[in-house]
């Protein structure tokens, strides 16, 4: 990546602390990996309702969403879905960096951009959850139709069928959706944040 010539960064007066203490929460990315299909998007959003009525300050971006505008001029080869990644990341440091608990759902298949993500942020902050789904129940689902198409031969670089899905080995919270409902999903990322002291127990909106 080419680095922009003449500038250095700009110390802010307020800090991440600061901006952390005053929403009363500790700042973190919970990082939604998993095949297309899965339940990353409809679990996310159901974890940030949870957050919302607890009163947290959050925010989610969606992988679909963000290739409406800021990733909109990117395609699905190997090296657009690791741009895709980099972008992401640096949008979510800064999220992170404003106090916020900050969603994202992508599939992110590539291990090694997760890794980058990781180590944008501080040590904790960065949370991996991974949406555990067998490939044939994302079949089943097919939302969008994209894995008939892919089957057909229509659609390429497709993750899980001619593009590899690196499975986290060590993800902090992993999802196992085949037996769980959006719910059940949902809480236990919602206890995950509050048994590491992310949010308060007993905060509520």
């Amino acid at each position: 990546m080419m680095k922009t010539e003449n500038t250095v960064w700009h110390q802010q007066h307020i800090s991440k602390t600061q901006r952390s203490q005053q929403k009363q929460q500790r700042p973190c990315l919970l990082w939604f990996t998993g095949l297309s299909g899965s339940g990353k998007s409809t679990i996310a959003n159901a974890v940030d309702a949870l957050l919302f009525a607890r009163g947290c300050h959050t925010y989610l971006l969606d992988g679909d969403n963000v290739r409406h505008g800021l990733n909109g001029d990117l395609g699905f080869s190997d090296a657009a879905r690791i741009e895709n990644i980099r972008r992401i990341s640096e949008v979510s440091k800064l999220f992170v960096d404003a106090g916020l608990i900050v969603s994202t759902a992508f599939i992110s298949p590539f291990a090694s951009d997760r890794t980058m993500a990781r180590s944008k942020l501080q040590q904790g902050e960065f949370i991996e959850v991974f949406v555990d789904t067998p490939i044939e129940i994302c079949e089943q689902r097919d939302p969008k139709g994209l894995y008939k198409k892919a089957r057909n031969g229509e659609i390429t670089d497709f993750t899980g069928i001619d593009s590899t899905y690196d499975v986290p080995k060590n993800a902090e919270i992993h999802l196992h959706t085949a037996n769980l409902s959006v719910e059940q999903c949902a809480q236990q990322i919602i206890d995950y944040l509050v048994q590491h002291d992310f949010i308060n127990a007993n905060k509520q909106g």
